[in-house]
């Protein structure tokens, strides 16, 4: 028996020897395990276990698909023990005896570990094991029920703060001692008494309204409700139209508005008084009268709108008006902030975001959940549409000895300008349409720029077209409106549309042919070009900025007055022949910037705010005896993560993105693993140059065009390979490869619903490094045919770690392996 918390992950383990590991760490726990045979993917397994005070065991359990069940020797346990299985995401079928139900996210079952059960996980889960001691009472109210499956009804009363409870021991797992368990125990007693006490046959109905699973619902709601937000300024706009534009009955809509307790007019006419609320807030369109404004987002009777704008915000427009735009209190804080008290158990319970799989939950088993993850897409529905811009057919590879020999593969080759029409800012999505559909094989080059542009607009946007239409921002709107995973209307902080949670300008994506998830691609980088200057007093220029910002890690660890403070660096970029470097130009401290909507910046809190250079003082002469050697790369190269949502740019995960590692240079390889159909490649954060932690929260942000050859590599084709158990960035130049460690490896995954704020509370180099140990001893054994303590002593004596940023989210650390250490000739 363990004495306290252990933690356990497969991905430190080669594919041969994973299965016996997870056997053997589910063995200490109680716990036996069967895997399928003919699993696609290689197995996937995390355990985190601790002992409470008491001696009643605690495991949090994230896998693949799989079926655990009893052990052969269960019938000798004490009969005053009780068995908690609380699936959190995914789901599955339990059997206990001859009795089955199936298991959904958030379902709780108590289990007599006397008995033979079985849970077979048909998804990827995440779960809660107690093994609760001394709970005589709670056994004896089992054994006396009417049947051996003992159902916790979670949708309300005590059950559902059981859910609660659980849920909230699943999040904060690590962070609770012996003691802390110990205390819980008596009250998860309690409540699970009071819980199991109700009828718990209605949450095995099997009514036909369940046809239709959340997902699919949740899928059509989201459509429709982008639809209407596209024509909330047509006053005619109508169910019937948009029902004929998604191809859905009327009826069916109206029914899925029902779902969040709304209709389709209450939902219009709610969008259209927030789109007023807001014009009203905004002191540049203080010239439009409030008619005016009304009438702009559909509402063609004045009258009617003030008594609606009354009703709903408890305030007249005029009044609204005059009291709107005071200062707010400045939240300095990146990533989507927790979810506020009122609503966290709802969603907490409802939570259905599994890599690998979307849970099949249906209304009848959970009417309260369904009605909240309608009213969130309600509440939080993105207006945006990526369309495609027209590109040439064919072009020609540019000429360049100096590239890859791979570069002669032959192939098609595409061109992507960058322009508000192919880029997305902030944020990844698999939602978001291709630009440009690629074959294995072909080329691609693809425009990028930096989101930092309009620190210096004369030398980094005017006069270039691709870059003045991305950033285009005035009174009447801004081209590309969204800028981070948030929602659409910035009604968390005010800062913009999408909250600057990501911040990232990428061009794509990509979509590649015949990629499936399972398959891993991989981005060849065949060149990588600065973007000069548009504007004719900088013809022939190229620049960057450099933003020391308030997420850097310097911030709060300054000498020198005023404290704290944010500087931006322009650097000019300085080709010749054998030596290209960046030099200062000059610095500036920021001073609070009022975007064209009126909105006041007191910090770099929302990307492409227009800096008016009349507020600041810039200094010249700075780093004057300093040239810093440039080594272009892109800091963001990723394919679309798993999940339905919007997925903030900054933090890096297993999908790529983030990763601000400058070997992503000329002539180097990224291997991606494929998450969904077509891979969906993006890329952009382009960088000049960039030192290892990135430290002050940025590197020489300067926009880039690169060339890129991508290659599709096939499961099939993989198999028994290192790249057949992928699951992460993967790295290699002519002579190195690099292993990407991460706090995190998949924090979309493992830190479970609310990944996308927790993470930026609970990175470490601690964790960032165990992940590239692990990962390079994996790489070792599996590539290089290595056994451990082999991989061990070589990863001592001649692998290079190194910090590679500390200001994402998700903090990385890299491995560096030379390959003239394993690949000498004898």
């Amino acid at each position: 028996m363990l004495d306290n918390l252990n933690r356990f992950s497969t991905d430190a383990f080669p594919g041969e020897l994973r299965a016996a590991a997870w056997l053997q760490t589910l063995g200490r726990i109680g716990l036996t395990c069967d895997l399928p045979s003919s699993e696609r993917n290689p197995l996937h397994g995390r355990a985190s276990v601790s002992i409470s005070s008491h001696a009643s065991v605690f495991a949090k359990l994230h896998g693949s698909p799989q079926i655990l069940h009893s052990p052969q020797d269960a019938v000798g346990k004490r009969n005053d023990v009780v068995l908690i299985l609380a699936l959190l995401e995914g789901q599955g079928q339990l059997s206990v005896g001859p009795e089955s139900a199936h298991m959904n996210a958030g379902d709780i079952f108590l289990v007599n570990p006397q008995q033979d059960w079985r849970l077979e996980l048909q998804t990827a889960f995440t779960a809660i094991l107690i093994e609760l001691k001394e709970a005589g009472f709670l056994a004896r109210l089992m054994r006396t029920g009417a049947s051996d499956l003992n159902r916790v009804v979670t949708n309300q009363g005590t059950g559902g703060i059981s859910a609660d409870f659980l849920y909230s021991i699943g999040e904060h797992f690590d962070g609770l001692s012996p003691e802390d368990l110990g205390q819980m125990e008596a009250s998860l007693t309690s409540l699970l008494i009071a819980g199991m006490a109700r009828n718990g046959d209605a949450a095995e109905s099997g009514d036909a309204d369940a046809e239709h699973s959340t997902s699919v619902q949740l899928g059509h709601l989201r459509r429709v409700c982008r639809s209407i937000e596209n024509r909330l300024t047509d006053p005619e706009v109508s169910i019937s139209e948009i029902a004929r534009i998604e191809n859905l009955s009327a009826r069916y809509i109206q029914k899925l508005f029902a779902g969040g307790d709304t209709t389709f007019g209450e939902y219009v006419k709610k969008r259209r008084l927030d789109r007023c609320r807001n014009d009203l807030a905004n002191s540049a369109l203080k010239h439009l009268t409030i008619c005016e404004l009304c009438f702009r987002w559909g509402f063609n009777d004045a009258a009617n709108f003030s008594r609606a704008f009354n009703l709903e915000f408890g305030i007249s427009p005029k009044t609204y008006r005059a009291s709107a735009g005071k200062q707010v209190t400045l939240h300095l804080q990146r990533g989507r902030p927790t979810p506020s008290a009122a609503l966290t158990s709802e969603k907490r319970r409802n939570s259905r975001k599994v890599a690998g799989a979307v849970s099949a939950l249906h209304v009848a088993d959970e009417p309260d959940g369904l009605r909240h993850q309608f009213a969130s897409i309600l509440n939080e529905i993105a207006d945006y549409e990526v369309g495609a811009l027209p590109l040439p057919e064919h072009g020609q590879v540019p000429a360049n000895d100096e590239v890859s020999p791979r570069h002669a593969v032959h192939s098609k080759h595409h061109y992507i300008p960058v322009s508000d029409k192919t880029v997305h800012w902030g944020y990844f999505c698999k939602t978001i349409k291709p630009v440009v559909t690629v074959n294995s094989g072909d080329c691609v080059t693809i425009e990028t720029l930096t989101q930092h542009a309009y620190d210096d607009y004369e030398r980094m946007i005017k006069g270039d077209p691709g870059a003045e239409s991305v950033f285009h921002w005035d009174a009447n709107g801004k081209s590309v409106d969204r800028r981070g995973s948030g929602p659409i209307d910035s009604s968390i902080y005010g800062r913009g549309a999408g909250e600057g949670f990501g911040v990232h300008i990428c061009t794509g994506p990509v979509y590649v042919q015949d990629a499936e998830p399972g398959d891993v691609l991989e981005i060849r980088i065949l060149d990588i070009q600065t973007r000069p200057a548009a504007a004719e007093e900088h013809v022939g220029k190229s620049f960057g900025s450099n933003a020391a910002s308030w997420w850097g890690f310097h911030y709060h660890d300054l000498l020198t007055e005023p404290k704290p403070r944010e500087v931006v660096t322009i650097y000019e970029i300085e080709h010749a022949a054998h030596d290209c470097c960046a030099k200062a130009v000059y610095n500036f401290r920021w001073t609070p910037q009022t975007d064209p909507f009126g909105v006041r910046h007191d910090t770099i809190d929302y990307p492409g705010i227009p800096v008016d250079h009349s507020s600041i003082v810039k200094n010249y002469g700075v780093l004057k005896n300093a040239r810093i050697p440039i080594r272009p790369h892109f800091g963001v190269m990723a394919v679309a993560p798993l999940l339905d949502d919007e997925v903030d740019s900054v933090p890096p995960g297993s999908f790529g993105g983030n990763l601000d590692n400058w070997r992503a240079a000329k002539g180097s390889t990224l291997f991606l693993p494929v998450g969904v159909p077509g891979a969906l490649f993006s890329v952009g954060d382009p960088h000049a140059s960039q030192g290892d932690s990135e430290l002050c929260g940025t590197a020489i942000e300067c926009s880039l065009t690169g060339e890129f050859q991508l290659v599709l590599h096939k499961k099939k084709d993989i198999a028994g390979k290192f790249l057949d158990e992928l699951d992460h960035p993967f790295l290699e130049s002519e002579t190195e490869w690099v292993i990407q460690g991460l706090s995190y490896a998949n924090h979309l995954v493992e830190l479970g619903a609310n990944a996308q704020a927790d993470i930026y509370k609970k990175a470490s180099l601690d964790m960032a490094m165990r992940d590239a140990f692990r990962k390079t001893r994996r790489y070792l054994m599996t590539a290089h045919g290595l056994n451990e303590d082999e991989a061990i002593s070589l990863i001592s004596v001649a692998v290079d770690f190194g910090i590679t940023q500390v200001v994402n989210g998700n903090w990385g650390v890299h491995a560096v392996i030379k390959k003239s250490i394993l690949c000498r000739d004898e």
